[in-house]
């Protein structure tokens, strides 16, 4: 359970380095010159990442089941206002193709290259790790986002009110 912005940001942080490492991975794929490895390789890679994110926000979608009826209606408005595609959602290849192919120039402009002499394949390599991380990278901004929003949301709640009490020297009515 998240339970302070210190909490939340260290867990930023451990998503980047799960997204750079992923990143890594999808890039070696990219400069396999074989049509279709990096394509199906980025989606086993985002099959595994994005649900890992979700949970280490707190926002996969067991997670957020478990919440009590007021924070769940809370949680998953900031995510509808985040307009993330991937927070608190079951991950689906469907899901994650589409969201791909949002991202369609990089990744016909990655499939392109890598057929061309030499450096070719550097290029496919450095176009689909930098998709990756910029991918990665804004669904981390949006669970953070969202994550933060329900922390204090939560922090709201748990406030404690102290109302004066009326001084003992005052005339009484």
């Amino acid at each position: 359970m998240i339970e302070s912005r210190e909490d939340l940001d260290a867990i930023k942080q451990s998503c980047h380095s799960m997204v750079t490492r992923s990143s890594g991975l999808s890039a070696g794929a990219a400069i396999i010159p074989i049509p279709g490895v990096d394509l199906g390789s980025d989606v086993a890679i985002l099959m595994r990442l994005i649900p890992r994110i979700n949970e280490k926000f707190g926002l996969s979608p067991e997670q957020i089941e478990s919440l009590d009826t007021d924070s769940k209606l809370f949680v998953m408005t900031a995510i509808s206002n985040t307009g993330s595609k991937l927070a608190g959602k079951y991950i689906t290849k469907k899901l994650i193709v589409t969201v791909l192919n949002k991202m369609g120039i990089k990744v016909a402009a990655k499939g392109v290259t890598k057929f061309v002499p030499l450096i070719g394949s550097a290029v496919a390599g450095s176009i689909s790790f930098t998709a990756m991380k910029v991918m990665g990278n804004r669904h981390i901004e949006d669970c953070y986002q969202i994550a933060l929003a329900a922390l204090e949301e939560e922090r709201l709640a748990h406030e404690i009110v102290i109302e004066p009490e009326p001084a003992k020297n005052s005339p009484q009515p």
